[in-house]
């Protein structure tokens, strides 16, 4: 069975910075990609960020080019999301996914398996 557990969400204040982390089990880690979106109250979920299987792509929606980083651990099944300089627009809730072909990387559909999300709240 397959798992991605979200962790590090929180409150924290405009400016502050947090790191999510997503572990994966019950598949083969290094033959996915991993994407992380997000999804505020009332809005469609939408694309973050992606890293391609060995972690030498990269890929970010331009809201948050500059500002958030990306990055896997396949030794530890683990996909991270350094979010630096928040906003309060960046307040949502963050999932993790998984999938074996994607072809359009900021596309939902596409990702195999997710997460059950983790909040971030940002005041101003």
């Amino acid at each position: 069975q397959v798992q991605l557990e979200e962790s590090g969400g929180g409150l924290v204040q405009a400016g502050d910075s947090l790191r999510l982390s997503c572990a994966a089990s019950g598949l083969t880690f290094s033959t996915y990609i991993m994407g992380w979106f997000r999804q505020a109250p009332g809005k469609e979920r939408e694309f973050v960020s992606a890293i391609r299987r060995s972690g030498g792509g990269t890929y970010y929606a331009e809201s948050v080019q500059g500002r958030f980083t990306i990055s896997r651990d396949n030794a530890k099944n683990t996909v991270y999301l350094q979010m630096n300089s928040l906003k309060p627009e960046d307040a949502a809730v963050y999932y993790c996914a998984a999938g074996r072909r994607v072809a359009v990387i900021a596309n939902p559909p596409e990702y195999d398996y997710w997460g059950q999300g983790s909040q971030v709240t940002v005041s101003s």
